[in-house]
């Protein structure tokens, strides 16, 4: 059995939205550049036939991951999620203790990664992410990580 795979509704669209593309329009691309390589004649010596064979394949290889994630899809029903304590799925503002800096944080699912997305978007996996986890307004949560130990004071959870 494969391991789910934890998503909230707007990762899980946007995979979906991918796969469509890779199906409906890129594999199209690419099966007319192999048709093209093949017409230049000896496949022996052909780059253009090579450079095609490799981009299918890779092409290939991400539809059937995308197809795998969604087929193993947890979707987070942000109805079912109480906001009283950090969760995947919720926004979390947080104040850095040790230079007062405030930080906003949504946990999402280890697929849906995004840290220069505003706010970043953290995965339930990461040492932050699971350092959050189920703190509540006001705890300050201890967080080891390899440069050290952050101390950060939950202030705001929402969905």
């Amino acid at each position: 059995m494969s391991e789910e795979i934890l998503l909230t509704q707007e990762g899980y669209d946007k995979l979906e939205e991918e796969r469509d593309y890779l199906v409906s329009v890129r594999r199209k691309e690419v099966s007319e550049r192999l048709k093209e390589a093949i017409s230049y004649g000896d496949l022996s010596e052909n780059a253009e036939y090579d450079a095609a064979k490799n981009e299918q394949a890779e092409l290939e290889e991400r539809i059937h991951k995308v197809e795998t994630m969604l087929k193993n899809a947890k979707i987070i029903n942000e109805d079912e999620i109480s906001s009283d304590q950090v969760n995947v799925g919720l926004t979390v503002t947080v104040t850095d203790i040790d230079n007062n800096e405030e930080i906003k944080f949504v946990i999402v699912g280890s697929t849906e990664t995004d840290p220069f997305a505003v706010p970043a978007k953290i995965s339930n996996e990461s040492l932050v992410g699971k350092g959050l986890l189920g703190k509540r307004l006001g705890e300050v949560a201890e967080i080891i990580v390899p440069d050290g130990t952050l101390h950060y004071r939950i202030d705001d959870i929402s969905r």
